[in-house]
């Protein structure tokens, strides 16, 4: 039966993670997915959009679509690229800025109250096995978290 599946169950409960990190993220004016851009530009400011599509492995719409929420919100701004006149430079706000402690905390709450369901030995072993799955690319092009390993 397919409820007895890994698969079933990783779906289970990525659902689950999935509504905690929305309500937490709505109370700060963020949608899901959001906080995947906006740390992009945490770790490096002013990428063009393209960039941002491809550090993200999505698709051009779905920046377009989540930078011009951003800017609304006031959390980023888009600026003329001067060193390609058709591009665009993406920065954060100083109310980007400040989201950055905001959203990494809700991430290390919700890691702990996931992994506190386990014994300290088996955290480990489960966050070293989620971590070695996803060091192979997936189907959306999305990078692996540790390059060079072999993947089946």
């Amino acid at each position: 039966m397919l409820d007895e599946t890994l698969t079933y169950a990783l779906i289970k409960l990525t659902k689950m993670h999935r509504y905690r990190v929305t309500a937490e993220l709505a109370e700060l004016g963020l949608h899901v997915g959001q906080e995947m851009l906006l740390n992009q530009l945490w770790r490096q400011d002013g990428l063009s959009q393209s960039e941002l599509i491809t550090r993200l492995g999505v698709e051009p719409p779905t920046v377009t679509k989540t930078l011009q929420r951003l800017e609304k919100a006031g959390f980023v701004r888009r600026s003329p690229d001067p060193r390609r006149p058709r591009a665009s430079v993406v920065n954060l706000t100083q109310a980007g800025k400040d989201l950055q402690g905001p959203v990494e905390a809700i991430w290390q709450r919700l890691d702990q109250e996931l992994l506190s369901q386990l014994a300290p030995e088996d955290r480990r072993t489960m966050v070293r096995l989620v971590h070695s799955l996803w060091s192979c690319p997936s189907a959306e092009g999305e990078t692996p978290l540790h390059h060079g390993e072999a993947c089946s």
